[in-house]
């Protein structure tokens, strides 16, 4: 159990508003910020703390500062600035992001915390809003031991895996692999639906059946049944997972790494945007497989 502190937690969305609840479930201090004041009012209707205008009248006199937004610029605005949260934050402190971004901001918003006495940790999540509800999220952390000795216990409100994988960045390309891996999953889930739909067999005890051998895998057990049953208005959005996948193919550029399938996929999800389906969940690329 980790000692009580005081703490900040800026991005109150799907995942950020239930990861802030679990902080002060756990009996942390805990003063949030939204860029929709609303939102940040009706967590503390909710859950108690504080809310504050800005990112630095938040992070101020926090000893952990804890951000979950949506891409590199969002993660930009609220970090630098005289409103941003590092002009808030004391020499000492820590501030943990879970933003899914790219490795480059990472060092970025890492080199400027740590030049104004700021620790730093990039720490994405899997899990998506299902795990940040349930606290079972897992985390990819780049930073220092130390740091992360410091701030894991924290993070433990809401996550049942944390692992250091390295140093500034390692987080977010951990993050990246994750993603690629989703893509190529759901793919293959969904064109084995498919196949089963146009064999004339069962999907749901197909499912049932290969779900106990080899082809087991997460998105199996838990979207395979909706996929099926044209069920998409939930879960990780297409806009979402496109957003991760241009971060994905962009550092692929830099490193050389091939990544045909994941670039492929992501064309689908275009398709499936194009469709409409920009909030639709990942694994809609059934849709454009089963209404060809």
């Amino acid at each position: 159990m980790a000692a009580k502190q005081k703490v900040a937690f800026l991005g109150l969305g799907v995942m950020g508003f239930p990861m802030a609840g679990h902080l002060a479930t756990a009996g942390h201090e805990v003063t949030v910020y939204n860029r929709t004041a609303a939102r940040a009012q009706a967590w503390v209707e909710k859950h108690g703390g504080r809310a504050k205008p800005t990112p630095a009248e938040a992070a101020a006199g926090a000893e952990l500062v804890f951000a979950c937004v949506g891409n590199d610029d969002d993660l930009r605005s609220i970090v630098f600035g005289d409103k941003g949260l590092l002009a808030g934050m004391a020499a000492g402190s820590v501030f943990v992001d879970h933003t899914t971004a790219s490795a480059a901001v990472a060092r970025e918003v890492g080199t400027a915390a740590r030049n104004g006495g700021v620790m730093f940790l990039d720490a994405p999540v899997s899990g998506g809003q299902a795990g940040a509800e349930q606290g079972r999220l897992t985390v990819m952390v780049g930073g220092d031991e130390a740091v992360f000795d410091r701030a894991k216990p924290v993070i433990d409100a809401y996550a049942r895996s944390c692992v250091l994988m390295g140093p500034v960045g390692s987080g977010q390309l951990t993050k990246m692999v994750n993603q690629i891996c989703i893509a190529g999953l759901l793919q293959g889930l969904s064109e084995g639906m498919n196949f089963a739909h146009k064999a004339g067999l069962d999907g749901k005890k197909v499912v049932e059946v290969i779900s106990k051998g080899a082809a087991q895998s997460w998105q199996m057990e838990n979207r395979a049944v909706t996929m099926l049953d044209g069920k998409f208005d939930f879960g990780f959005a297409v806009n979402w997972m496109r957003k991760d996948l241009s971060i994905c193919l962009e550092e692929a550029k830099q490193n050389k790494a091939r990544l045909p399938v994941t670039a492929l996929v992501d064309q689908f999800y275009a398709q499936v945007q194009a469709r409409g389906g920009g909030r639709w969940d990942t694994s809609s690329l059934l849709h454009l497989l089963a209404n060809d």
